[in-house]
Parts: structure tokens; sequence; C-alpha cells
């Protein structure tokens, strides 16, 4: 019994370097919009991301927050099930509650082994961390010219890739992402 309790502490120590306890990404909201693009909203574990001139430092960052936007089974015909839906513009308003106090963010495609692409951003959020914050993000169809229109996608589906939507969640406690670390 005492070498089964030995043996257990032992393989528990020998794998925390290895962080499979890791706090896993905080599921903010799902969402679906035409046509038969689903949305996962998360608030991500701050990350080390570049090019560093670019994005925020992991060290002055408090979430690494995400959109997954991928095609589901109601996607139009030739659209892969779970693959990346590209060219969306996706910004995020990020306001604290208690202060009012906020800030405005543009999502860029990023790139990971365990999303693959998404689109994301390190924030500093505008307050303390474990406030309640209310998170708006707004997806929008791809820039015009950015994105051509085939003549059987225009008939078949529309003559807009997407009217994107806005999707709002409120009371989000974004403490035990913003002290958790990757490495």
């Amino acid at each position: 019994m005492k070498s089964n309790i030995l043996n257990a502490i032992l393989f528990v120590t020998w794998l925390a370097p290895f962080k499979l306890f890791a706090l896993p990404e905080m599921i903010i909201g799902e969402a679906s919009i035409n046509p038969g693009i689903h949305l996962t909203f998360e608030g991500g574990i701050k990350d080390d991301v570049a090019p560093f001139d670019v994005f925020l430092d992991e060290n002055e960052t408090d979430v690494h927050i995400e959109m997954l936007a991928h095609w589901s089974e109601d996607a139009p015909k030739g659209s892969i099930p779970g693959g990346y839906v590209a060219y969306l513009q996706v910004a995020v308003l990020v306001k604290n509650e208690s202060t009012d106090t906020s800030i405005a963010v543009q999502l860029a495609p990023h790139v990971n082994l365990s999303d693959n692409l998404h689109y994301a951003q390190n924030i500093k959020l505008p307050g303390k961390i474990d406030d309640k914050y209310t998170v708006k993000f707004i997806v929008e169809p791809p820039m015009n010219g950015s994105l051509g229109l085939h003549y059987d996608w225009r008939e078949q589906v529309g003559e807009a890739f997407t009217p994107g939507g806005n999707f709002t969640f409120e009371g989000l406690d974004f403490s035990k992402i913003a002290k958790a670390t990757r490495r």
C-alpha cells in the first residue's frame, strides 16, 4: 500500500514539469453565423507570439483573447467541416464593469499547434485581473477586395461572404486565466 502511494507521488512529481495539469482555455461562448460558420470565443493563457515588435509581449499580457472560426456541417458545398474560415475582420471591445474603462483591439490571424489557425491578440485588461469584464466580439465580412466571390458562390450562397455579427458576453472573470502561465 505504501509503495503504491509512493509510486503515485513520484509519478505526479515526474509529470509536473510537463504541465499536463495546465489550465485549459476559458470558453467565453459559442455562436454560428451564415453561411455555416461556427465561432468559439475564448480567453487563453498569455503567450509568446512573434513577430515580437507587432504583438504585445507575454510579460505585459493578461489574456490571449481568441476567436476560432470553422466551417460547420451546415456550410456551403465545397467547405471542409472543421476547416478555418479566413479573411474575417474581428474586433474586440473589453469593458471593465467596475470602472467603465475599456480597450478595443483588432484580432489578427495566429497559428499554434493546439488551435491551428485562429484569430487572436495578447491584451492587457483595462483594470485588475480579478475585476468583472464585458467582452464584445464584432465579426465583419472580409475587407472589400480581399476575397473574390465566384459566380457559383454568388448564385448559391449570396452576394456577400457572411453578414458577420456582434456577440456580447458579460460578467467574465479572467482571474484564473490571467494568473496562469504556459511555461
